[in-house]
């Protein structure tokens, strides 16, 4: 397998809606198109940027394959399948595999509090079912789940298992991961860290913000691949004092309405998240004057 085409800068696509509440396959394709452009390697789709919660499993479906269209093999796509339910998970990773998507990512089941050897089974039951490689989406601050070196040795002895989607402040974990027999491609996935990521062994990251300013995460990345810390530093700075806004007014609806400002229509996020404020509009306004 390339493994090389999974290192790198991935968005984690917002989802786009039209105003009577569809997925917008336009948007899409302008998102994907303009990120492309501006060197992102790829896409990781329907995850929680991408409100995966809050579509039914048709509408996910519907993403996959509206992205996969406009991506057009130019970029590597990585599609999140996780959800709580097993048998919706292998709907959509057999679907995703079918719109030729490179791999398959999952968050933990969640809700019920489910013992490691469950999760391990969802996961391996999920792998299982499909052709494409599997990414752990290791995200303990929404399920509660502990993955640590100890327990990714042992899913990875499944060869399905290529990586995992780190998002979480801990960066010595990140690192174990990278000490792992099977050296797994390892993601950074809180934006406002991509620099210290990369510094304990990120192969690339996967980030929301990467949607509107995926130039400044491309010139991070390449800045220390190049050994030139500092300047990756001060980029990583100006990202830093945008996301801060961004946290102030809610980062899913500025993200959106950001684009918005580029043209690109977006029409808000989902039910319960709610609808942002006429000031966090204005900011708006202030922060597109400065990319």
């Amino acid at each position: 397998m390339d493994m090389a085409k999974f290192k790198g800068v991935f968005s984690a696509l917002l989802t786009p809606y039209t105003a009577d509440d569809k997925i917008n396959g336009g948007s899409v394709k302008k998102i994907v198109d303009m990120n492309l452009e501006k060197g992102i390697n790829g896409f990781y789709v329907g995850g929680s940027t991408g409100e995966g919660m809050l579509l039914t499993v048709e509408e996910r479906k519907q993403l996959f394959k509206y992205t996969a269209e406009a991506n057009g093999k130019r970029g590597t796509l990585i599609a999140h399948v996780g959800t709580i339910n097993t048998n919706h998970a292998i709907e959509m990773a057999k679907y995703a595999e079918d719109c030729g998507y490179d791999a398959i990512s999952a968050v933990a089941p969640f809700y019920y509090g489910f013992s490691y050897e469950a999760i391990k089974g969802y996961y391996d039951d999920i792998a299982n079912s499909v052709n494409i490689p599997m990414i752990v989406y290791n995200f303990p601050n929404a399920n509660g789940f502990k993955f640590d070196k100890e327990r990714a040795e042992d899913m990875f002895k499944n060869k399905k298992f290529i990586g995992i989607k780190h998002t979480t402040s801990d960066l010595y974990a990140l690192q174990q991961f990278k000490t792992m027999a099977r050296n797994p491609i390892v993601y950074n996935g809180f934006d406002e860290m991509f620099v210290a990521g990369l510094s304990m062994g990120a192969d690339g990251g996967i980030g929301s913000t990467y949607n509107f300013m995926p130039e400044k995460y491309v010139k991070i990345f390449n800045l220390f691949n190049e050994g030139n810390i500092k300047e990756a530093q001060k980029v990583q700075y100006e990202a830093n004092g945008i996301i801060a806004l961004l946290i102030k007014y809610g980062v899913f609806a500025m993200e959106k309405a950001l684009l918005e400002e580029m043209g690109i229509e977006m029409n808000g996020c989902r039910k319960p998240f709610q609808e942002l404020s006429l000031e966090g509009r204005k900011v708006c306004k202030q922060i597109i004057k400065t990319l």
